[in-house]
């Protein structure tokens, strides 16, 4: 972006600690407080459990290094949709973005949003406005008026967020800071209750017979599925670099935000669920995942405070993705933003607010899309696409920081590599193949809407097949 331009710009207000709290907000949301449940299913041991925390939160960390380097190529807008244009060129840039749009971002602001209802729903039922039209489907598994009171408090969320973000980015920033603070406090307190909590003799005891045959082959697989739950909890590091346009000192900001925000992150969440543990253990846990319409966190703390704590935890997961959903609508319409100004998105996109400074079109655009995903599907259905189409991305830019490195566009030091990256890949590689075996419905979905992005080019180019070249 030049700014020479006349028309207005976005405006480089952001700093550091709104950087790491940036990571943090959209790391933080729902899948914390809710994934242990089906994890205990799966995994049948509160060690096994750590362990895939704990591999998640390393396998995450060495893609935050990865993309902490890729971080210092540019200070444009759009994060890893300007890295793979950069590094591939203009069509996989574009693939990486519309999938982002259909997929990734908008399922995301859809699903943290929908357990934000669901939150509300637990103190203060919401009804179902539209009980008479619940059975209505499209397929047998999409009923768009079913559990009508949340999804219609769903969508009002994405809305009024959006109404923030357009009116300034450091409104939605100082947003950020305060949820961002008020869930850190709120996980150390649920922390300090399991330490100080005398502790189940179940905590870490297999429990029934396993669902899986947990040996060799068995176990390993198990173990991948427990990490996709996790992977769902730490994604959200890289968002912060669709905002790169908008911080001071971008080159070095940026990078120190995604490392730091990931590894306090990582931090929280393998002392939060080893306090789930020990206050519950696996039997209570297994029973939670059972009935289906608990969450996982507030049956801890109901167990611990008693209808108090109950109280306690529902209100930090409404705060928890509150936060979240606005962190990830703030920071997604920067990927639409930058790909309108390539020519590759619908054309408002690029228009900057006069006022306001903000991607305002591009904004609408994404809660447009997002409110209709509300009503497609359910959370788990989401979040299952979405894990599945970030990491074939996720291994697609740790590749282009090893392509980069070598062509030269890269030249600042990256701690760990290459063996950090390379390690990285071969990960989301088996991750990949692994989520397409045990999730193959949801896999294929996924698939399917990344590939919808080749009529979506030839519509935004009007050129064809002849552009799959550049």
């Amino acid at each position: 972006m030049s700014n020479t331009s006349t028309t207005p710009q976005l405006l480089r207000v952001l700093g550091l600690s709104t950087g790491i709290l940036l990571v943090a907000s959209s790391m933080i949301g729902s899948g914390i407080f809710k994934k242990i449940a089906p994890m205990a299913e799966t995994m049948q041991d509160g060690g096994d459990i750590l362990l895939a925390w704990l591999l998640a939160g390393i396998i995450s960390m060495f893609g935050a290094f990865a993309f902490a380097g890729l971080a210092t190529m540019t200070e444009e807008a759009g994060g890893q949709y300007e890295y793979l244009r950069l590094i591939y060129g203009k069509f996989f840039g574009f693939l990486y973005g519309w999938t982002y749009f259909s997929v990734i971002g908008s399922a995301s602001a859809a699903s943290i949003a929908y357990v934000f209802a669901e939150s509300v729903n637990n103190l203060m039922p919401l009804g179902n406005p539209l009980e008479a039209w619940a059975d209505l489907n499209i397929g047998g598994f999409i009923y768009p008026f079913a559990n009508s009171g949340v999804k219609i408090l769903t969508i009002l969320t994405v809305i009024g967020l959006t109404w923030i973000n357009i009116r300034g980015v450091k409104k939605g920033g100082a947003l950020n800071d305060i949820t961002s603070s008020l869930k850190i406090l709120g996980i150390l307190l649920i922390i300090a209750l399991g330490l100080s909590h005398g502790g189940s003799t179940d905590a870490f005891a297999h429990s029934g017979p396993p669902p899986v045959d947990l040996t060799g082959l068995g176990w390993y697989s198990a173990l991948f599925a427990a990490m996709l739950s996790a992977f769902w909890a730490y994604d959200g590091w890289i968002n912060i670099t669709f905002m790169s346009s908008e911080f001071k000192n971008p080159r070095r900001n940026v990078p120190i935000a995604i490392v730091s925000g990931t590894l306090l992150v990582m931090l929280l969440y393998l002392a939060v669920n080893y306090a789930y543990l020990n206050i519950l253990g696996i039997p209570e846990l297994q029973g939670i995942n059972a009935a289906g319409n608990q969450i996982a966190g507030a049956e801890v703390a109901r167990h611990a405070l008693g209808n108090a704590g109950y109280f306690f935890i529902s209100v930090l997961i409404m705060i928890c993705t509150f936060g979240a959903t606005n962190a990830t609508i703030m920071t997604a319409a920067r990927i639409y933003f930058r790909m309108s100004q390539e020519g590759v998105f619908f054309p408002s996109a690029k228009e900057v607010h006069p006022t306001y400074r903000t991607p305002a079109k591009a904004l609408k655009i994404a809660m447009i899309w997002s409110c209709i995903l509300v009503l497609s599907g359910t959370f788990d259905q989401l979040t299952d696409m979405l894990i599945f189409a970030a990491f074939i991305f996720y291994a697609a830019g740790a590749l282009g920081l090893i392509i980069a490195k070598r062509r030269g566009q890269i030249t600042a030091k990256t701690f760990g590599y290459p063996w950090m990256p390379v390690i990285f890949i071969l990960f989301c590689i088996v991750l990949v193949g692994n989520t397409l075996y045990v999730y193959p419905k949801e896999s294929m979905t996924g698939l399917l809407l990344i590939l919808v992005g080749l009529p979506a080019w030839w519509y935004f180019t009007r050129k064809g097949v002849k552009e799959l070249r550049s």
